[in-house]
């Protein structure tokens, strides 16, 4: 399993998401990018010698989408009136040191198990190309869209502040975005796929796989919802509910939230 080796992509992912304990909900967002780049940086350290151009095109993927994420959500948090408007109501108490510590730890984990696939191909010596290009370049393009979908939306609100996004990548879902991560988180794991050897692999790229799914769908039920409430009673955004995927483009799901959570 390489425990040693995987501790130390841990620890660097434990330092960057410190940063929530300036602000709790950082553990979460900033931290989760940074710990994300962490977790490709030491990744690249620890297996400088044995880097192939696949490796060092995924690993700078991890270091980009980190980065970007968390540059984007550290700058729309200090700028952003909508965002402020839409996190009205959201306490940002004391939050005690044993919780704050727990969810440090627990963040540290999640982020090294989401970049195992990537540490695991180099760990096991994987020399096979097809399956990590297939991987990386899938990853790759969820990494783009999801930036270009937090680029089209901030857009749009410096715009229309009042108003939900409904152009450009929100023509095809709702919440491209989140449908960017699945993908980017999607092509890490289907770039492992040749590679993981026994449960432990399979059960950390697998268990992590799962995770980021159901944070990103929770993601779109909670948005759903805080929208209901703001927009419920305009026509024209109840016709773009009805009509646009919420998460996933040409799969006709178009609500997660109950129908008396949406009136």
């Amino acid at each position: 399993m390489g425990w040693k080796l995987l501790g130390i992509v841990f620890l660097f992912c434990l330092a960057a998401c410190s940063i929530g304990f300036k602000k709790f909900v950082w553990f979460m967002s900033i931290g989760y990018g940074l710990g994300i780049a962490a977790g490709g940086l030491a990744i690249a350290i620890i297996f400088f010698s044995k880097l192939s151009w696949i490796n060092i095109f995924q690993i700078l993927v991890l270091i980009f989408y980190g980065l970007r994420l968390a540059g984007f959500l550290y700058t729309r948090e200090r700028t952003s009136k909508s965002y402020h408007e839409a996190m009205k109501g959201v306490s940002d108490s004391t939050v005690p040191v044993f919780v704050m510590v727990f969810m440090w730890i627990f963040m540290g984990i999640l982020y090294t198990m989401q970049v195992s696939p990537v540490f695991y191909r180099l760990y096991n010596s994987s020399v096979d190309t097809v399956i990590p290009l297939i991987g990386a370049i899938i990853s790759f393009c969820g990494a783009i869209i999801e930036g270009l979908a937090d680029k089209q939306k901030s857009d749009q609100k410096k715009t229309n502040p009042g108003a939900v996004a409904t152009k450009g990548l929100f023509q095809l879902c709702r919440c491209p975005n989140y449908f960017g991560e699945l993908l980017m988180w999607l092509g890490v794991f289907i770039g492992g796929l040749s590679t993981y050897h026994g449960i432990g692999q399979w059960l950390l790229a697998i268990i992590s796989l799962i995770a980021i799914c159901i944070i990103m769908f929770d993601g779109a039920l909670r948005l759903e919802k805080r929208q209901y409430k703001r927009y419920g009673n305009d026509p024209a955004f109840n016709h773009y509910c009805d009509t646009t995927p919420i998460i996933l483009p040409f799969i006709p799901v178009y609500h997660l939230a109950k129908k008396e959570d949406r009136q």
